[in-house]
């Protein structure tokens, strides 16, 4: 069989036909931003049809945001009474950083040199409720484990660690991170921005206190929406500083003077939730739930070992590891100036994404590996011309 005949486990082509700029462009941008699908797109316009036709439909709206948070669950193996929804990642973490008690004897917030930036600047606004942050470095473009049994210890607080490095798709351990934190009294937080949608990623095995993502990547949606898992046994002992009318027991009673929780982890929602965007990221989870993301994770480690060894035959710089376990869907590449260089992709065809110093290549499960292929050779001729 050639090479060009590789496929997935699943209908690629029927995949494809969902994606109507596929016709035209090479999308390798899922780490910034997913393309728009026949599917999210009509859910987007069933929304302004009930907005158009009935001016205001409450009951359906919110039926809606249930249901993406019901579909959020599904995708990590939680209950939907375990999920909260925001309008980003950032309030996401600022909500659960406020919940934390930094006047017990645990002040430490052990965070990682690979968060994205939004992440530290939460916890480091923390300092002036007592917290104090220590950063597990990154080396090489990635993160030694062992340094989690070396910083955390007993006057941690909470873990807050990404699952994977926004800039070169390193993946950490999970599991790993979960017994570092648990064996010394910690919680953990997880930004998992990165890996949803294309890591399998099942909270109750893990014992995952906290995960956060947002749905404009890798979970095919828009900005303007995230979700946050909270534990179940876990979010009955918190109480949000960050929080709003939607947090409360029953947000319809409209008692401005009582500050009560909702049972679940609702009581992390905050203001009225963002409507529309709830109608595309529960259309853009859907597709990936019936694909399935075991399936999306086999391709993707077919097309990340073709990005690694074809960006060595073209004599690419790779940063990060070459180790597909231990990746994203994301591979990086040097190439100086990286919004330039995106650009003139861009004008030929592929949209990719600039980082730094990177080009970053991230398929997803419609890609194929003539894609991955042209995005190489794409990259590859325009560093031979400079």
């Amino acid at each position: 069989m050639p090479e060009t005949a590789v496929l997935p486990a699943y209908d690629l082509a029927a995949a494809r036909a969902g994606i109507p700029i596929l016709a035209t462009t090479i999308p390798m941008n899922n780490c910034s931003q997913a393309p728009q699908t026949i599917a999210t797109r009509a859910a987007a316009e069933r929304y302004l049809e009930s907005w158009s036709t009935r001016a205001m439909d409450w009951d359906a709206w919110m039926a809606e945001v249930d249901a993406a948070k019901a579909e959020f669950a599904r995708l990590i193996n939680a209950s939907p009474g375990e999920i909260a929804v925001f309008s980003s990642v950032s309030e996401a973490t600022s909500a659960v950083a406020s919940a934390i008690d930094f006047a017990r004897g645990r002040t430490k917030v052990v965070v990682t040199e690979a968060e994205f930036p939004t992440i530290g600047h939460v916890w480091l606004a923390q300092r002036g409720r007592g917290a104090h942050v220590e950063w597990i470095p990154v080396c090489d473009g990635r993160i030694d484990e062992r340094e989690y049994e070396r910083v955390v210890d007993d006057r941690t607080a909470i873990v807050s660690a990404t699952h994977g490095y926004f800039l070169n798709g390193f993946k950490q351990d999970l599991a790993h991170l979960a017994g570092a934190a648990h064996d010394r009294g910690a919680l953990l937080y997880v930004d998992g921005y990165q890996t949803l949608g294309t890591v399998p990623i099942d909270v109750r095995t893990l014992g995952l206190d906290f995960l956060a993502a947002g749905n404009l990547k890798f979970l095919m949606g828009i900005p303007g929406i995230a979700f946050l898992y909270v534990r179940r046994d876990l979010a009955a002992t918190l109480e949000p500083a960050v929080t709003g009318w939607f947090g409360r027991a029953n947000p319809f009673d409209f008692a401005v003077k009582r500050l009560d929780w909702s049972a679940s982890a609702s009581r992390f929602d905050t203001g009225t939730p963002p409507i529309v965007n709830a109608y595309v990221a529960r259309a853009g989870m859907r597709i990936i739930n019936d694909i399935g993301v075991p399936a999306i994770r086999s391709w993707l480690e077919v097309l990340g070992q073709r990005l690694i060894d074809g960006g060595r035959a073209r004599g690419l710089e790779l940063l990060g590891t070459d180790d597909m376990t231990h990746k994203t869907a994301t591979t990086a590449f040097v190439v100086g100036d990286s919004h330039l260089v995106e650009s003139k992709m861009r004008e030929r065809g592929v949209i990719a994404s600039a980082r730094g110093p990177v080009i970053r290549l991230s398929p997803h499960f419609y890609s194929s590996v003539e894609d991955v292929d042209t995005a190489l050779d794409t990259l590859a001729s325009l560093l031979a011309a400079q």
